[in-house]
């Protein structure tokens, strides 16, 4: 029964992880090869620093979006603050792992509550919940399409 099912019961294990130094056309690579949408980044003690995801991949694809702007007399002004592109030009630009990954990744412990864990993809509109041991060290995944194949297999 799912209302009594953990985390653990129905997560994905081993995870497949890079570094924040791993070249970003070798982790697509893996992401593609083995058709997952998003990587846990660990740092070199084993410890969640971060995740590469499809979306933040596809903002490296589409190129800088500098927001709306107005012209006036040759002149180029941005209604957003430029100071603030920062990290969106290191996206665009970035080679490393590093340069795009989000720093913060959705994570839960391995024993919870399955239906908690549902919860918190749904809260969160997350594709994907590392999983973290005792000691903070990634252990598992659990996606929505884990969550699914646990209802399907309770009926």
């Amino acid at each position: 029964m799912i209302s009594q099912a953990q985390v653990n019961d129905v997560m994905s294990a081993p995870v497949l992880s890079v570094g924040g130094d791993t070249p970003l056309q070798e982790a697509v690579q893996l992401m593609s090869d083995h058709h997952i949408s998003g990587l846990p980044v660990l740092d070199g003690d084993g410890k969640l620093v971060g995740e590469l995801t499809e979306q933040q991949l596809m903002v490296r694809e589409s190129g800088l979006d500098t927001g709306p702007y107005v012209m006036l007399l040759d002149a180029v002004i941005y209604l957003r603050n430029p100071l603030n592109w920062d990290r969106q030009v290191h996206q665009v630009l970035g080679s490393r792992v590093a340069d795009v990954m989000g720093n913060h990744p959705h994570t839960c412990a391995s024993g919870t509550p399955l239906t908690a864990a549902a919860k918190q993809l749904h809260d969160s509109s997350t594709q994907r919940l590392f999983v973290l041991d005792g000691d903070s060290q990634v252990v598992g995944v659990l996606t929505r399409g884990d969550v699914v194949r646990a209802l399907a297999g309770q009926g």
